[in-house]
């Protein structure tokens, strides 16, 4: 049977554990579309759309722009992170910078899904650091939840957002 890691394998990659993600991403990483030594606010041709999150800790100077208002400890810090970072987004809007509206909401949706793992797992810890499977999931943590739910409200009616859309289309029929 052949490694699910080597290129020559015809069956798509699907990780199971941690240590299989490290694996796949050492081939993968020359290839990858962000880094950190670029400027996307002086170079935005340079920027991926990407899934998800994909680059939101690398693209500076957004990265350095928006992670210090990210936080979503209990329900009032993050509905303060989320509209702060809500707010940098329709600043990017106004500035007709696409890359820091595409930021400003990879970090809401990153407030959401942090703030969902840390709801079903204590502590944050998804795998177990010994074997790198996944962790059984724990009882649920009720800030946590209603932190995920707040990024989640927020995160959604900035990709609705009718501008950012638009920009997005374009950028991505213009870049990629």
């Amino acid at each position: 049977m052949r490694s699910p890691l080597l290129p020559s394998s015809p069956r798509p990659y699907k990780s199971s554990t941690k240590q299989e993600k490290i694996m796949h991403w050492e081939l993968k990483k020359s290839t990858y579309p962000w880094s950190s030594t670029i400027d996307y606010r002086k170079n935005p041709e340079k920027y991926q759309v990407g899934k998800g999150e994909q680059g939101v800790l690398i693209c500076e100077p957004y990265k350095s722009e928006i992670l210090p208002h990210w936080r979503f400890k209990n329900p009032e810090i993050a509905e303060k992170s989320a509209k702060e970072i809500f707010n940098l987004f329709k600043k990017y809007l106004n500035r007709k910078d696409f890359v820091g509206a595409d930021m400003a909401r990879k970090y809401l949706q990153m407030g959401y899904t942090r703030a969902r793992r840390y709801a079903n797992h204590k502590g944050g810890k998804k795998y177990d650091p010994l074997l790198g499977t996944e962790l059984p999931l724990n009882v649920k943590d009720p800030d946590k939840e209603e932190s995920a739910r707040l990024f989640y409200r927020m995160w959604k009616k900035a990709e609705s957002d009718f501008l950012y859309s638009k920009m997005k289309r374009s950028w991505k029929e213009r870049y990629g």
